[in-house]
């Protein structure tokens, strides 16, 4: 059992949390244009090969009316309240980790730990054809390396007001891995709230990594309430990306015969 640490977040403590890391830019080989783009990855290195050839692809269009109703399906959660949190320009995204073990899920019976999240804008996964301002992914793990992640899609807002309060929480802190220059900001104590989202409806599916190597048997959960995000966040999260890493949304892959099940507790 994990133990729960009382929720307590304020602006001054995230405010004095800030504490900027040693700057080192990475590098990698694809990216979300051009001859290293998508349509090429599976092209760029024999390891990358699934990206082309796999049948088990992300992310997918979940079309609503060929989803199959399974009212069994379980998504067991526990994690700790706050942690430390550092946030990081991974290069082709902005990634969030928690220090140390901060707890995980249970997915048929196997127990996935938390890795890192980080957020795709466009969205990657559509529904009934339509995509969303921002994707968020909620990386896990098992001990035997299999992956699962949770997805949560958002919509910009009908007004600038209508923000994400997640992403407000970090707004000094993407702020400064703009404009420093630099991988990482300590965020310092910092709320779980994404990982506490209350699944109600969900979609599930097996599928892939959606960046190379693409590698398959992802168990993707995602999130059937869709949330709001202002523009002004997407901005923001956009800003510390190169240009060919801003718009960083795989395009839709084929479901090849896959179904894609819903849980739905009104239902």
């Amino acid at each position: 059992m994990i133990s729960k640490i009382p929720f307590f977040v304020s602006a001054i403590s995230l405010f004095l949390g800030l504490a900027l890391a040693v700057d080192h830019k990475g590098s990698v080989d694809f990216s979300y244009s051009g001859a290293t783009g998508p349509s090429n990855w599976g092209t760029l290195k024999p390891e990358y090969a699934l990206c082309s050839l796999g049948l088990k692809q992300s992310p997918v269009n979940i079309i609503q009316n060929n989803t199959v109703l399974n009212q069994n399906l379980k998504l067991s959660k526990q994690y700790d309240t706050v942690a430390n949190a550092t946030l990081i320009n991974s290069v082709i995204h902005i990634e969030l980790k928690y220090d140390g073990h901060i707890g995980g899920m249970e997915i048929n019976g196997k127990i996935y730990n938390f890795e890192e999240m980080h957020w795709h804008s466009p969205s990657e996964h559509l529904i009934d054809g339509q995509r969303f301002a921002a994707e968020l992914h909620l990386v896990h793990r098992a001990k035997d390396y299999s992956a699962a992640v949770n997805a949560i899609l958002y919509e910009f807002g009908n007004s600038p007001t209508e923000v994400d309060p997640f992403l407000a929480e970090l707004g000094d802190a993407l702020e400064m891995l703009s404009e420093n220059n630099v991988t990482k900001v300590h965020v310092g104590i910092l709320n779980t709230e994404p990982l506490m989202q209350n699944y109600r409806k969900f979609y599930r599916y097996v599928g892939s990594f959606t960046t190379p190597p693409c590698k398959e048997g992802v168990i993707w959960t995602i999130l059937g309430k869709v949330k709001t995000i202002s523009q002004e966040q997407v901005t923001a999260l956009k800003a510390p990306l190169e240009p060919e890493y801003k718009d960083n949304a795989r395009p839709e892959q084929p479901l090849n015969c896959r179904k894609i099940e819903l849980y739905d507790e009104l239902k």
